[in-house]
């Protein structure tokens, strides 16, 4: 579906850019997730990381379930795909780290081995979604 295609490529380059910008491990007291003031969108607001987290995991699920054209039905979109499962998972992470009560445990050591490549995983988010938007019926993208 060529839907699919486009959100593919947007959320992919939008958590390539937000992991590449965004994610760091201190936040100020109007950006945390319990805080009631105005709603505003920001590249440092925790909903818009979980959010767009969502929307990649679901989105990269979805690309493996259809592809975009007809030939060969995995191969086409798992890179896409893939990319944006890792993004949305590396976002999620990024909010959980966040959180003041979950700074022990399993998925802490997990959270901080995989946002310790944020930024190169970022830069490759931005090429794959680059490479998949100018090249939409190769083989691999």
């Amino acid at each position: 579906m060529i839907q699919l295609y486009f959100l593919s490529i947007l959320c992919n380059s939008f958590a390539g850019y937000i992991l590449l910008t965004g994610i760091d491990n201190e936040t100020n007291g109007s950006d945390t997730i319990g805080s009631m003031q105005k709603a505003h969108f920001s590249i440092k607001n925790p909903i818009v990381y979980l959010v767009s987290g969502i929307l990649c995991i679901v989105t990269g699920v979805l690309k493996l379930l259809s592809p975009t054209m007809d030939g060969v039905l995995i191969l086409g979109d798992l890179v896409p795909a893939a990319a944006g499962i890792i993004a949305g998972l590396m976002l999620i992470f990024g909010i959980y780290r966040q959180d003041s009560f979950s700074k022990s445990g399993e998925l802490e050591k997990l959270s901080v081995n995989l946002l310790t490549f944020r930024k190169p995983i970022g830069i490759g988010l931005l090429i794959v979604s680059l490479v998949h938007f100018l090249f939409p019926q190769a083989l691999f993208l």
